[in-house]
C-alpha cells in the first residue's frame, strides 16, 4: 500500500524565531507563579521555546496544500498569520489565557483534521477541541523530561503528554507538574478551613489545582507551625545594643583550620573570603579580627557599621583565604596554602566560628558582632537523623571533599538537619491529618495510593505529601553550610547559585522561622503560585525510565525532547542533594522512585570521566548510550511529524572552523547514526537580551533545536565531492529561507548547520577519497567552508561602490586612509574614484578617504531620491534610522519600502558585515549589524503596509506604523 506523503510542518520551514527567543530571555525573570518555583533543577528548556517548538511540530506548513494555497503569496500570508498566533501565545502572560491558547489547540486541530481528512471542530467550541486532540492527536513523549517543561507545555496545548526520566528526583518534579493536579483538578480543599468557607459560599469556584493547591498551603503551613513550637528555640532572637530584640536573618560563620605556625600555639584561625559583610552604600558594614589573649584561641570577630574608605573596604575583601594560594593566619601572617588546608581538613578537620548575626527589626538592619549565647544555642542542636552516603568523587564539580566535607551530612549545620529532618518527620502527621480531613470532603474513600493509580482520599494524601516532600527538599538549597552571604545584595545565596558543589569558607546560616528565603512559609507560597497556574489537564503520565532501554509504553508519538549534553551537567551527582531528602520524606508515597541510597549513576547519558575510566571512555559510553536511546526514539516516532531535539551549548564551543566540540559533533554523530536526518536548526535563546551581543562570550545560543525526520531505508551513498556540491547547490537557498524566518546574523552559523547536515544526513553514507565513512566532525566543518564560500560569491553580486566599500570595511573600518588606498581598491573593481565620492559612500578628505560615517549621513535621504543607489547606503541608511530614538522603526521601514529589489541584497549585506566585525573584534559595530538583521523581517512587514511611495516625509511617520 502506498504510504501518503509526509507533509511538511511548520517548524521544517519558518518559525518567528526573534518573538520566541524574545519571550524566553525574559522568562528566565519570571518568578511568581513559574513551574520552576516548585523545585529547582538544571538547564531547563524556555516554556516560551516548548511550547512554540510542539505548536510547529504539530501545525502544517501552508506548502503541505497547495489546493488550498496554491500561490507562494498565499503560503506566505498563511505562514505570517501562524506565526502570529505563536507570538501571540509564547509571551508569559499568555501562559494561562484561554483565548489564546485555544486559537493555538485550533491550528492544531485543523492539521491532524485534514491530514485525517475531516473537518475540524468547530474554532469556539473549547470542549471539543480538546475532545478531538485528546482523541486524535498524537500524544507527545519527552524521553529525557527533566524539570517537565517539555510535557507540562504539551499538556497546555491541549495533547496526551507523557514523560520519563532515569533520575527520580526529575520523575518526581514531572509528576508534581505534569500527572497529578489532573488527577484532581475541579476538585475543593479538604482542609476544615476551606470546607467551611465552601459550605459558606454553597459550592466551590475555583478551578484547575486550585483546590490542591490551597491545601497544600494550609498543611504547609500546619507543618510549619508546628516546627516552630517543637525546635524554634534553636532560632532565638538577638539582643540589640539598646537593649531590644530583633528576629535574627542569619548568622553568619567562618571556617577555621588550626595555624601552621607553632608561634600560633595550636590555634584555630578563620578561613573567610571576605569580611565585608554590606558594601551598600549609607549601610557599610564588616568585620574586624581583633587579637586578643583572652579570647579562644587569641582572637575574636568584632563587627562594625558606619564610614569605609575604598582602600579599606578592599584590604577586608581580600579576606584570610582567596581563589589562588590559599591562606594567611590572622596571627602570625603565615602562609597556609591549599594543600595545607587540605591535608587539615581531611585529616584534623576544619572548624567554625560565628563571626557575625544579621539581624531586622522595625524595618531596620542590624549587624552585631557574635556572642556566646547564640554560638552555644547553635551548638545545642542533636539531629535525630542525618543524611546516609558520601558526596560522589566528582573532581570537576565537588570541591568538599577535598577539605574533610566528604559526606551529605557533612555539607549541613547540625541545626539545619534538626530543621530539615523535624520537616522530614512532620509530613508523615500531615499525611494522616489529609486523610482524616479527606474522609469528611467529597472525595472517594477508594484507599488506592497515588503510586498505583488511585485518586480517592489516600492518594489525595499522598499528593498532598508529595508537593510538602518537594518544599522540604527544596528548603535544603538555601539550609547548607554552601550558602553564601552576598554584601552587594545584603542576602543570601542559594547553594545551587551555580551547577556545583563548591567550597564555602564563610557561609550564612539561614533563620528557618523569620518569613524570608529559606523559611517554608516562603517555599510553601512560590508553590501555591505555581500550582494554580497549572492547565491540570489531559492524560499524562511521567515515569522511570532508562531512555537507553525505552521500549516507549505508548507510541506512535511525536518526540519532543532535551537529552543531556555530554559533560555539561553531571544531574546525578547533583540531584544526590535533593534525594536524600526525598528518600526520607516521600518514600512512604513513592517507594520505587526512592528505593537507592541516592540516585542510578552508571546508566546516566553523561560523559563523565571520572566514572568511566578517562575522556575517551566517555565519550565511547556517551555514543554508544545516546544511540541506543535514539533508535529508540526513532522506532516509537510517528510518521507524519518532526522529531524536534534540543541541544545546549556552552560558550566555549565555536572555533575557527565554526561550531565545534566532542559533545555537539559527538551528539550529531549519534543521530546521524540512529537513521535521522537533520532537517533543521532553531538557534534559542534565553540568555540576553534580544539585540545584545558579546563578542568571545555570549556569542552562542541557548540551545538550537534539531528537527529531524526519519532517514529513508534505501538512502544513497555518495562521495566527498558529491556532497560538496550538494552543498553549494542547496545552501544558498536554504540560508535565504533562514534570513527570510529572521535568524540574526549571531545565529546563523548555528542555523546553517541544518540544511547542511541535512544533506549530509539524508545519504546513508559520505565516503571519503579512501572509502572510509565521513565523520560528522569533517561534515561539520566542510559545512561551515561552504557557507563562507556561499557568502564571500554573493559579495560579487552587488554594485561595485558596495564592493569596494565592503573590502575598505573589511580592512580599515570606518578608519580614513590616504586617497591611494582608495585609488587601488576602485582600479580593481573598474570604477572612479569620483563616482565613489559622488555616490556619498566615501568621504574625499584632501588627500585622505574614508567611508562615510552614519551620523554625518543626511537624515532626508531615500531610496527613491538617490540617482545611483547603492546597497551600501541602503544597509546605512537603515540602520541609522533604526536606531533613532523616536520613530526609528517606522523610519527604517520607509526605506525598506523604496528599496525595491536591492532590499533583499541589502539584509544579505547585513549578514556579512557583522561577519565581519566579529572577526575583527569590533564589538559595537558588530551589534549595530546584528540588530538591524534581526528586525529586518519586522520592517518588511511594516513596510507591506506603507509601499514604495514618496509622497510621505519621514519627519511625520504614520501614527498606526508606531
Amino acid at each position: 500500500m502506498m504510504m501518503p506523503p509526509i507533509r511538511k510542518k511548520l517548524i521544517e520551514v519558518s518559525i518567528p524565531l526573534e518573538a520566541i527567543n524574545k519571550a524566553s530571555a525574559r522568562e528566565k525573570s519570571i518568578r511568581h507563579g513559574h513551574p520552576s518555583t516548585l523545585h529547582l533543577w538544571w538547564a531547563r528548556r524556555p516554556l516560551a521555546a516548548c511550547r512554540a517548538v510542539l505548536f510547529s511540530q504539530l501545525v502544517d506548513d501552508p506548502s503541505s496544500w497547495p489546493d488550498r494555497f496554491p500561490t507562494e503569496d498565499d503560503q506566505d500570508r498563511e505562514r505570517k498569520r501562524l506565526h502570529r498566533i505563536i507570538e501571540d501565545m509564547v509571551p508569559w502572560e499568555a501562559s494561562n489565557n484561554e483565548k489564546i491558547l485555544n486559537a493555538a489547540r485550533w491550528e492544531i486541530a485543523r492539521s491532524v483534521a485534514w491530514g485525517l481528512g475531516e473537518e475540524p471542530p468547530p474554532q469556539q467550541d473549547t470542549r471539543a477541541i480538546l475532545d478531538f486532540l485528546q482523541t486524535k492527536a498524537p500524544p507527545v513523549y519527552d524521553p529525557f523530561s527533566g524539570g517537565g517543561s517539555i510535557p507540562l507545555e504539551a499538556q497546555r496545548l491541549g495533547l496526551r503528554a507523557y514523560g520519563s526520566d532515569l533520575n527520580p528526583v526529575a520523575v518526581l518534579i514531572g509528576k508534581a507538574l505534569v500527572e497529578i493536579p489532573p488527577k484532581f483538578a475541579g476538585k475543593p480543599p479538604v482542609n476544615p478551613k476551606a470546607r467551611a468557607e465552601v459550605a459558606k459560599g454553597g459550592h466551590w469556584q475555583g478551578k484547575g489545582a486550585q483546590g490542591l493547591a490551597e491545601d497544600v498551603r494550609y498543611y504547609g503551613q500546619w507543618m510549619r507551625d508546628e516546627a516552630e513550637k517543637r525546635i524554634g528555640h534553636l532560632y532565638p532572637k538577638a539582643k540589640l545594643p539598646d537593649g531590644g530584640e530583633a528576629t535574627v536573618i542569619a548568622w553568619l560563620w567562618a571556617r577555621t583550620v588550626r595555624s601552621p605556625d607553632p608561634a600560633a600555639k595550636g590555634a584555630m584561625v578563620p578561613l573567610a573570603s571576605s569580611f565585608v559583610l554590606s558594601s551598600k552604600t549609607g549601610k557599610k558594614a564588616w568585620v574586624e579580627v581583633v587579637v586578643d589573649p583572652s579570647a579562644q584561641d587569641g582572637w575574636r570577630f568584632e563587627v562594625h557599621t558606619g564610614a569605609l574608605p575604598k582602600a579599606e573596604e578592599e584590604r577586608l575583601k581580600a579576606g584570610t583565604i582567596g581563589r589562588s594560594g590559599g591562606g594567611t593566619c590572622i596571627l602570625t601572617g603565615s602562609a597556609m596554602p591549599f594543600t595545607y588546608v587540605r591535608t587539615e581538613g581531611q585529616t584534623s578537620g576544619l572548624g567554625v566560628r560565628l563571626m557575625a548575626i544579621v539581624a531586622e527589626g522595625n524595618r531596620k538592619r542590624f549587624y552585631l558582632s557574635p556572642d556566646k549565647e547564640q554560638a552555644a544555642t547553635a551548638a545545642s542542636a542533636v539531629p535525630l537523623w542525618e543524611p546516609e552516603g558520601d558526596l560522589p568523587t566528582n573532581p570537576r564539580d565537588f570541591k568538599t571533599p577535598n577539605y574533610g566535607l566528604k559526606t551529605f551530612a557533612s555539607l549541613f549545620t547540625k541545626r539545619q538537619l534538626t530543621t530539615l529532618t523535624q520537616y522530614s518527620d512532620l509530613i508523615g502527621e500531615v499525611r494522616n491529618r489529609v486523610i482524616v480531613d479527606a474522609q469528611a470532603s467529597d472525595l472517594s474513600s477508594d484507599t488506592t495510593q497515588l503510586q498505583h493509580g488511585g485518586d480517592g482520599g489516600q492518594a489525595y494524601a499522598d499528593a498532598v505529601a508529595t508537593y510538602l516532600s518537594l518544599a522540604v527538599s527544596k528548603l535544603a538549597d538555601y539550609n547548607s553550610s554552601l550558602v553564601v552571604w552576598s554584601s552587594s545584595r545584603d542576602q543570601a545565596k542559594s547553594t545551587f547559585a551555580r551547577q556545583a558543589l563548591p567550597m564555602v569558607w564563610d557561609f550564612a546560616e539561614i533563620n528557618g522561622f523569620a518569613d524570608a528565603a529559606g523559611d517554608l512559609t516562603v517555599s510553601i507560597n512560590g508553590m501555591y503560585r505555581a500550582l494554580v497556574g497549572l492547565p491540570a489537564a489531559s492524560s499524562s503520565a511521567i515515569n522511570s525510565i532508562d531512555a537507553a532501554k525505552n521500549s516507549f509504553p505508548v507510541r506512535p508519538v511525536v518526540i519532543s525532547t532535551d537529552p543531556p549534553y555530554y559533560d555539561n551537567i553531571g544531574y546525578a551527582d547533583l540531584s544526590d542533594f535533593f534525594y536524600v531528602w526525598l528518600r526520607k520524606s516521600a518514600a512512604t508515597e513513592w517507594p520505587d522512585l526512592f528505593r537507592r541510597l541516592t540516585t542510578p549513576k552508571t546508566e546516566e547519558l553523561v560523559a563523565t570521566p571520572y566514572r568511566h575510566g578517562g575522556r575517551t571512555e566517555a565519550e565511547e559510553f556517551f555514543m554508544t548510550g545516546m544511540g541506543e536511546a535514539l533508535s529508540a526514539v526513532r522506532s516509537a516516532a510517528t510518521e507524519s511529524e518532526p522529531l524536534a531535539i534540543y541541544y545546549a551549548f556552552k560558550q566555549s564551543e565555536i572555533s575557527a572552523d565554526g561550531v565545534t566540540s566532542a559533545g555537539w559533533a559527538s551528539f550529531l554523530q549519534a543521530v546521524f547514526e540512529a537513521g535521522l536526518v537533520v532537517d533543521g536548526t532553531w538557534p534559542v535563546r534565553t540568555e540576553r537580551d534580544a539585540r545584545t551581543i558579546g563578542l568571545g562570550s555570549n556569542a552562542l545560543a541557548s540551545s538550537i533545536v534539531l528537527v529531524c525526520r526519519k532517514r529513508a531505508a534505501d538512502a544513497a551513498t555518495v562521495t566527498r565531492a558529491d556532497f560538496v556540491r550538494q552543498l553549494k547547490r542547496e545552501l544558498p537557498d536554504a540560508i535565504d529561507e533562514i534570513r527570510k524566518a529572521g535568524v540574526g546574523p549571531v545565529d546563523m552559523q548555528q542555523s546553517v548547520i541544518g540544511p547542511g547536515m541535512g544533506v549530509f544526513s539524508r545519504h546513508a553514507r559520505v565516503l571519503e577519497d579512501d572509502d572510509s565513512a565521513m565523520s560528522v566532525k569533517t561534515a561539520l566543518a566542510i559545512i561551515n567552508r561552504v557557507w563562507g564560500e556561499i557568502e564571500n560569491e554573493g559579495d560579487a553580486a552587488l554594485d561595485a561602490e558596495t564592493q569596494v566599500a565592503l573590502a575598505w570595511f573589511a580592512s580599515y573600518g570606518f578608519d580614513a586612509k590616504s586617497s591611494g588606498e582608495l585609488i587601488t581598491l576602485a582600479n580593481a573593481k573598474n570604477i572612479p574614484t569620483a563616482s565613489l565620492f559622488k555616490s556619498d559612500v566615501f568621504e574625499d578628505l584632501s588627500g585622505r578617504a574614508g567611508l562615510k560615517p552614519r551620523d554625518r549621513l543626511s537624515p532626508d535621504w531615500t531610496p527613491d531620491s538617490d540617482s545611483s543607489l547603492t546597497v551600501w547606503e541602503c544597509v546605512q541608511h537603515t540602520a541609522r534610522a533604526l536606531g533613532a530614538e523616536d520613530g526609528g522603526d517606522a523610519a527604517a521601514a520607509r526605506l525598506i519600502a523604496q528599496m525595491g529589489p536591492k532590499a533583499a541584497d541589502a539584509r544579505s549585506l547585513a549578514y556579512r558585515l557583522f561577519q565581519i566585525a566579529t572577526d575583527k573584534g569590533w564589538a559595537a559595530e558588530a551589534l549595530v549589524y546584528n540588530e538591524l538583521a534581526a528586525e529586518w523581517p519586522r520592517l518588511e512587514a511594516l513596510a507591506e503596509g506603507i509601499g514604495s511611495t514618496t509622497s510621505q516625509s519621514p519627519a511625520k511617520p504614520q501614527l498606526d506604523l508606531l
